[in-house]
C-alpha cells in the first residue's frame, strides 16, 4: 500500500511542487490550501502531514494543535522562520520535523521516507517494562502505574533509542542523526528541547526522569 502524504500550503507552487514530486516517487498525495481544509481532509488519514506555519486566517502552530487532538502521524513544518523561539513554538504544540524554505525538495523526500520507515518499524516493535513503565513500542504508548502519559512522535523515538540502548550515552548530534535517518542538516539543539519535556512529562506521571545528562558528553537511559 502507497504512503499517504497531506501537503498544506496557501502557495500553489509550493504545493504543486512538492506534489509532483511525492507522485513522481509513488506517495499518494492530499493537497489542502489552508487549515481549515486539511482538518476537514483528516477523515482521509493522512501517513505524514507537511504543514506550512506562515498562512491565513489558521496559522500552522494552530493547525498542528487541532491535528494533534485526532491524529498522531508525523507532522513536518515547512517554514520561512527559522527562529529558535519558533522552532520551540513548533515541538511545543506536537511537530515532530521540519524545514526552511526555500528547501530542497531531494532532501524534504528524504525526511518524508525517514519518518515513514520509522513509522513501519514502529508497528513490529515489542513491548518493555520496568518499575511500573510501560513503553509499548508498536502502539507508540507509555504509562506510569497504569497512567498513560502522552508524547510526541519525535519525543517518543528519542525514548525508544535511550530506552534500547540502556547506559550507553549518546550525544545531541548521534541522537538527532539517527532519529533523522539522514545526514542532518538541521538544529541539533532541538535535541535537549525535547529530552527537556519528555522529563517534564516522566516527572508530572509521578515517574522518575529516566534520561540522565552526562555533562559535557550526551544523554543516557539510566538502567
Amino acid at each position: 500500500m502507497r504512503a499517504k502524504v497531506m501537503v498544506v500550503d496557501d502557495e500553489i507552487g509550493i504545493l504543486k511542487l512538492i506534489k509532483d514530486y511525492l507522485v513522481f516517487n509513488e506517495y499518494e498525495v492530499i493537497t489542502a490550501r489552508s487549515g481549515i481544509q486539511a482538518l476537514e481532509k483528516l477523515s482521509e488519514k493522512p501517513d505524514l502531514i507537511l504543514l506550512d506555519i506562515n498562512m491565513p486566517v489558521m496559522n500552522g502552530f494552530e493547525v498542528c494543535k487541532q491535528i494533534r487532538i485526532k491524529a498522531d502521524c508525523p507532522i513536518i513544518f515547512l517554514t520561512a522562520r527559522a527562529e529558535l523561539d519558533d522552532l520551540v513554538a513548533g515541538l511545543n504544540v506536537g511537530a515532530d520535523d521540519y524545514i526552511t524554505k526555500p528547501f530542497n525538495i531531494i532532501e524534504l523526500g528524504a525526511r518524508i521516507g525517514a519518518h515513514l520507515r520509522r513509522e513501519e518499524i514502529h508497528n513490529i516493535k515489542a513491548q518493555k517494562s520496568s518499575n511500573g513503565l510501560i513503553i509499548n513500542y508498536g502502539a507508540m504508548t507509555a504509562s506510569y502505574s497504569g497512567k498513560s502519559i502522552s508524547f510526541t512522535k519525535t519525543e517518543f523515538e528519542i525514548i525508544e533509542l535511550l530506552s534500547t540502548n540502556p547506559g550507553q550515552i549518546f550525544d545531541r548530534e548521534r541522537i538527532y542523526e539517527i532519529i533523522k535517518g539522514y545526514d542532518a542538516t538541521g538544529d541539533n539543539t532541538v535535541i535537549t528541547e525535547h529530552i527537556r519535556k519528555i522529563r517534564t512529562k516522566f516527572i508530572e506521571a509521578g515517574c522518575e526522569p529516566k534520561i540522565s545528562t552526562v555533562w559535557g558528553v550526551g544523554y543516557k537511559w539510566e538502567i
